[in-house]
């Protein structure tokens, strides 16, 4: 499969996710305004906002994913993807395999991490 085609088979699963978690948020929403809305004294109301807390989370992960997919596929259009957008080396087949969207070539992205 090209890039373009897996780029495109990942921006679907990631739009998939954001709509999967959207709906467990209503859910959870739906949910907590049925239970008591005190919180901190109901045992129920405490895991309510922790589960909304996380899925809340996973959700603004799942955006983030979606704008790296939808970066990717600029770069791809204009001719810069796979290259590093620090250095301007060649990132690696194995790491834009691994990670589809990536930005930076290995050498950059451990620089980065220390």
């Amino acid at each position: 499969m090209d890039v373009e085609a897996r780029l495109n088979a990942e921006r679907a699963a990631v739009l998939e996710r954001i709509a999967a978690l959207s709906r467990q948020v209503e859910g959870i929403v739906e949910a907590s305004a049925w239970s008591a809305n005190d919180d901190e004294h109901d045992p129920e109301g405490v895991t309510i906002a922790f589960e909304r807390a996380q899925v809340q989370d996973l959700l603004r992960q799942a955006r983030a994913d979606l704008d790296e997919v939808d970066a990717a596929m600029r770069r791809l259009r204009e001719g810069t993807y796979g290259r590093c957008e620090r250095c301007g080396a060649d990132i690696g087949e194995g790491r834009l395999d691994a990670l589809l969207a990536t930005r930076t070539c290995i050498r950059c992205a451990d620089a980065r991490r220390r």
